[in-house]
């Protein structure tokens, strides 16, 4: 949902210069930079967080036993790096009828990376958002044990209440933690800020505690990140994903559409 043209809406023209609070994308055909293109807008790309994984030892004291679960569930291709790390150090081979239920096909697509990719066994919602893979994962819940692979402080609780709703035999697995990075730079003078996690709504904080929004248009992925965003007394101008707009870049084109340009 963008909610450009709205009375609690600060902009007026368009923005010049957007910060993305992720790493730059490593292909030169990401969609980012057709979007930079088409509106002529500078994207300056910066991670407000950083993983660190947690160690098989310290993992060993959550009495988790992977090969107990027939379902593994991912949110993020981080997630599946540190499932399948984990899965290594502790030497723990994973059954070939293990079912996977990820957020979206590209998450989805990722496991090729360590799994034969069998459209039988991988699954994923239509559209980004939560709910589009809840309804995914009803079609193919009976039975299963579900183990959700998540951070140690930034699980979806979302997710982690439909479960519990649903009667899924399920448990959470903390395979990595997420922890502030440094920003240096001058956040003050971009015109639009993306957030993908409330953990990179602390980092903002943490790194410039005086922080004043004023008239910077804030963008936020998910509804944790949406939640963290006002809960820190920021206005929310553009809150994804939503079926018309699955993507943080599908909701900056339209909202750079519908602001006028500098006369």
């Amino acid at each position: 949902m963008v909610k450009n043209g709205s009375k609690n809406s600060a902009v007026s023209v368009a923005p010049k210069k957007i910060l993305i609070s992720q790493p730059r994308p490593e292909s030169d055909k990401s969609p980012y930079f057709d979007l930079a293109k088409k509106h002529n807008v500078e994207l300056v790309f910066h991670p407000f967080i950083k993983l660190e994984g947690i160690a098989a030892k310290e993992f060993r004291k959550q009495k988790i036993d992977i090969m107990y679960y027939s379902a593994v569930m991912f949110t993020s291709r981080n997630a599946i790096d540190h499932f399948f790390r984990m899965c290594d150090e502790m030497k723990v081979t994973i059954s070939q009828d293990t079912k996977y239920f990820c957020i979206t096909e590209a998450v989805a697509l990722y496991l090729q990376k360590f799994i034969l990719y069998r459209k039988r066994k991988v699954f994923y919602g239509a559209d980004g958002t939560n709910k589009s893979m809840f309804d995914v994962i009803n079609k193919h819940k009976e039975n299963e044990k579900f183990l959700y692979v998540c951070s140690e402080n930034q699980q979806d609780n979302e997710i982690v209440n439909w479960l519990k709703a649903n009667r899924c035999e399920h448990q959470l697995g903390f395979m990595y933690r997420t922890i502030s990075n440094d920003i240096a730079m001058n956040v003050k003078e971009f015109d639009v800020i993306c957030f993908f996690t409330p953990s990179g709504v602390k980092s903002l904080y943490d790194n410039f505690p005086e922080y004043k929004q004023n008239g910077t248009v804030i963008g936020a992925f998910g509804s944790n990140t949406s939640k963290a965003v006002e809960e820190a007394g920021m206005r929310l101008d553009i809150k994804v994903p939503s079926p018309q707009q699955p993507s943080m870049v599908a909701a900056l084109n339209q909202f750079l559409s519908n602001t006028p340009s500098k006369k």
